[in-house]
């Protein structure tokens, strides 16, 4: 099949030739007839990777009339990064169309340009749920016109607290439009959306839920939690070549493994939500053209990535929502490449490794932490591919060929080899001269309702202790309860399974939070910003202190 037998317009055709695509992915294949006809909502569930974007940014492009000033069509993303992207693959795709204005909004940026430009007249507005708010509460833009809604990435944003947004936002939509969703998931709170915003939808599944390519290698390492560095920088060694994501749980661990890292002599660059934007894209430009060659990010930071060629993810640490796990390992192994997937665990974590792997339907295979032997030696064979490789402009190197042939004369061909080697090597191998074994047994794995607790899984009700924290954010802030789990979750890096319940009050808000992962949230996220708004957070001493005279009498 090809993208002429899809029903698409001779101008979507010339953009789709002139970005040399050729036969169309399975999601696009089953996707785009459905959706072309006009006539039936869309549920689509696909992995990372797979092609969602043209699947319904074709579509799209050909049911808009860019003749027309109203704004008929709008997608909505949980990140400013896959925002940036989705934005980008539509303007490709309208190309051959009259002067179509494809506006993203996300926050980070300059609200201000965004309004000049929505002033102008929006043809498809692509946007991030937190911003998109902001501009309808300014009065800035109407969604009275608009007749297409895509929801991208769906399970992503329910999981970083959007819920409340989206369900606001949706009902700023005419009754009468069509809603497409894309999900790599399908949980009960994406089919509540479907349920409450969509009329009898057209469902089509690409693969297993949740399951892993193909073409990517799972791999575990275990070591101590003291060694989970150390190990992280051998595996690092032993892939000299590596053009790799590492993810990491929160900003503060991503900010202080990349600065570690890079003062360590690696090519390495940080992507967070503590950056600018001017930061970020920066940090995106050098990974894209590979002037950095390691991307130490994080989950939320990470979404909307689009970068071929990636060969290695690497997870510092698992993720709290064993479905992160498939969305991070689809960074790699894109448009058929193969691709490797580690994961680093201490001795207590083999429990969320059975769970993923009952989640991805894969084994995820246990291999040793390579050794300081293993390691030199793979340099020595990666050094010498190189060398052979490289070719020699003989007119170039002539001018300076009486110096160095002055200079090596006196030594055997044997010598100079191993006197390159050595300059090559002898910083590695002197680090590596008294390195130890970095491998760990594993422990008694833990018993199943605390496994649950501590991998973030519990029912959304906390059963146990919890810690009460204040925040000076309230309504007057304009916070409301999906924007505080995603300020709380993202920040530290815990489960929102993990937030129990939030008050709202006009000037401040307080949250429970189980107690194991109370410890995670002042050194994370004790002060910052939100829209614009500087925030403090702090122990609740007075609700704490009642609930523990409570438990003393």
């Amino acid at each position: 099949m090809t993208f002429t037998d899809l029903g698409l317009h001779q101008n979507i055709l010339r953009a789709v030739d002139s970005l040399g695509f050729s036969t169309p992915s399975e999601i696009q294949e089953k996707a785009i007839p459905i959706i072309s006809s006009g006539t039936q909502d869309f549920v689509g569930l696909a992995q990372t990777g797979t092609g969602k974007t043209a699947a319904f940014g074709l579509p799209l492009v050909q049911q808009t009339d860019f003749t027309l000033q109203d704004t008929q069509g709008l997608v909505i993303c949980p990140t400013r990064e896959l925002c940036m992207q989705i934005t980008k693959d539509l303007m490709a795709f309208a190309r051959y169309q009259s002067h179509p204005n494809i506006v993203p909004v996300y926050g980070g940026a300059s609200i201000d340009d965004q309004i000049r430009r929505l002033k102008k007249g929006a043809h498809i507005v692509v946007a991030t749920p937190g911003r998109l708010l902001d501009l309808i509460r300014r009065r800035v833009i109407r969604l009275n016109t608009v007749n297409r809604v895509v929801l991208d990435e769906a399970d992503e944003m329910l999981n970083m607290g959007f819920k409340e947004d989206i369900d606001t936002i949706l009902e700023q939509t005419p009754e009468e439009k069509r809603v497409w969703l894309f999900s790599a998931t399908m949980p009960k709170e994406v089919r509540r959306i479907a349920k409450n915003y969509m009329n009898d939808p057209a469902e089509i599944i690409v693969g297993k839920q949740n399951s892993a390519a193909d073409n990517i290698e799972h791999r575990y390492y275990m070591m101590r939690e003291k060694d989970r560095y150390y190990a992280l920088k051998r595996i690092l060694d032993f892939y000299p070549d590596i053009f790799g994501l590492i993810f990491c749980r929160t900003r503060r661990e991503t900010g202080m493994i990349s600065e570690k890292l890079e003062k360590e002599g690696y090519n390495v660059v940080a992507l967070h939500g503590d950056l600018s934007q001017s930061q970020r894209d920066a940090a995106m430009k050098k990974f894209r053209e590979r002037t950095v060659t390691i991307l130490v990010a994080t989950d939320v930071a990470a979404r909307g990535i689009d970068v071929d060629g990636i060969t290695h993810v690497i997870h510092y640490n698992l993720p709290d929502e064993p479905e992160y796990y498939t969305h991070r390992s689809g960074r790699t192994a894109r448009a058929g490449k193969s691709g490797i997937s580690v994961a680093l665990i201490n001795t207590r974590e083999i429990n969320k490794i059975r769970q993923i792997e009952k989640l991805i339907q894969t084994k995820i295979e246990y291999t040793p932490i390579p050794e300081a032997e293993e390691i030199g030696e793979k340099r020595m064979y990666a050094m010498m591919d190189r060398v052979v490789k490289t070719p020699v402009d003989e007119e170039a190197i002539e001018r300076y060929w009486p110096v160095i042939y002055n200079k090596l004369k006196h030594l055997p061909a044997e010598e100079i080899v191993l006197k390159f080697i050595s300059t090559e090597l002898n910083a590695l191998l002197e680090y590596y001269k008294n390195a130890g074994n970095l491998n760990a047994k594993q422990e008694k794995p833990v018993n199943r309702e605390e496994g649950k607790r501590r991998n973030g899984k519990s029912s959304g009700k906390i059963n146990g202790p919890t810690i009460t924290f204040f925040i000076n954010l309230g309504d007057k802030q304009h916070m409301n309860k999906g924007a505080m789990v995603r300020l709380v979750c993202s920040g530290s890096g815990i489960s929102g399974k993990q937030v129990g319940k939030i008050d709202i009050h006009p000037e401040y808000s307080l949250f429970e939070v189980d107690q194991p992962a109370a410890p995670h949230i002042l050194p994370a996220i004790e002060t910052g910003t939100y829209e614009g708004k500087n925030f403090r957070i702090k122990i609740s001493k007075e609700k704490n202190g009642r609930k523990n005279k409570e438990r003393r009498r």
